[in-house]
């Protein structure tokens, strides 16, 4: 299938690994549509809950930023399972290295007992989500939950050891599951490459990705068993989100050089298969979501209503951070599509 081309940075525009560069919005903005739409999200509790943060950068420039009460520029926000996308850098950068192939069965200890079926679960079918694995994805407090067990109970010091003993439900690459068990697993089989934990894979982490970016405020946490929660856990501001979206907008090039593999953004964004009425907020590509803002756009999601979503047709990335309750999901999804409707309007 054909993929939107990834635009370049304009040739006059500097990158932001220092400092955001500045512009007014668009010209043709509609701006009363624009305005009621983020006074709204900003105003006292409406069906969106708490908005803390908008921040909307177009061709490589910070045209609308905005923030709640009690956050500013500075202030750091929930990813929540925008860390799965971040795990999907890590993975690239590793498989980049030749330290990881994702074509291979994944390195994963539990699963090496001869005639275990998950031992040929590979590293692309994890990113895809379609493990097979059987698991338990739900959020509503009281009801039965792997995560919540997971990232909370007793799979808490050692989340990917949890997520890898689960039991084979389908056959690996036949079904669609959307999994943060998956992630960690994940994780832990890129720490595994490298043979670094704790300290040293955060290390790993800041050199090869976060610095290069400019990104000085991410806070990954970690297990006890040393693994990156990569399915949950990483701290950030909304302009350092900003520039990993800008980091995929840009087919994983920042300032002249390639940190991600060539094809990495766009296995990122081609859809995986999911099978007639898949339990999923939409069509999936390889840790990122798709089609937020329009086809072609693809996003970053997270619990609670956290956003970094990418529209190559635009030139554009746009990040929310708030808390949004679980039964307003989708109307906060309508309304991130609305907001860049505007610039697409615009243009």
């Amino acid at each position: 299938m054909s993929l939107a081309p990834l635009p370049a940075q304009p040739a006059d525009v500097a990158w932001p690994t220092a400092e955001w560069p500045m512009s007014e919005p668009p010209a043709g903005l509609g701006r009363t549509r624009f305005a009621a739409l983020t006074d709204a999200a900003f105003g006292a509790k409406d069906n969106l809950g708490e908005t803390h943060a908008l921040l909307v950068v177009q061709g490589g420039r910070i045209v609308a930023e905005r923030y709640g009460q009690g956050f500013d520029a500075a202030s750091t926000h929930h990813s929540w399972s925008k860390a799965k996308s971040i795990t999907h850098a890590l993975v690239g950068l590793l498989a980049g290295d030749g330290k990881l192939d994702i074509a291979a069965p994944a390195d994963v200890p539990e699963w090496g007992t001869p005639g275990d079926p998950r031992g040929a679960i590979t590293l692309d079918q994890l990113l895809h989500m379609s493990s097979g694995l059987a698991w338990v994805e739900e959020y509503v407090p009281g009801n039965p939950s792997d995560v919540i067990t997971m990232l909370f109970g007793e799979g808490q010091d050692d989340v990917a050891a949890f997520a890898a003993a689960a039991p084979p439900a389908h056959a690996p690459g036949g079904f669609f599951y959307y999994s943060s068990g998956t992630t960690n697993i994940v994780a832990r089989c890129a720490a595994r490459a490298l043979d670094a934990y704790g300290p040293d894979f955060e290390a790993f982490m800041r050199q090869r990705l976060f610095a290069p970016l400019g990104m000085a405020s991410p806070v990954p946490k970690f297990d006890i068993a040393g693994t990156f929660i990569g399915s949950s856990f990483c701290f950030a501001t909304a302009r350092d989100f900003a520039r990993f979206g800008l980091l995929y907008l840009r087919d994983g090039i920042w300032d002249g050089r390639r940190l991600l593999p060539e094809g990495w953004v766009d296995y990122a964004r081609t859809p995986t298969w999911q099978q007639p009425g898949a339990e999923s907020d939409g069509r999936y590509g390889a840790h990122w979501w798709l089609d937020i803002a329009g086809p072609g756009s693809f996003s970053a999601n997270g619990y609670d209503g956290q956003y970094t979503v990418v529209v190559p047709d635009l030139d554009l990335v746009l990040v929310r951070h708030g808390a949004t309750p679980l039964d307003r999901k989708d109307a906060l999804k309508d309304w991130v599509a609305q907001v860049v409707d505007c610039f697409r309007a615009a243009s």
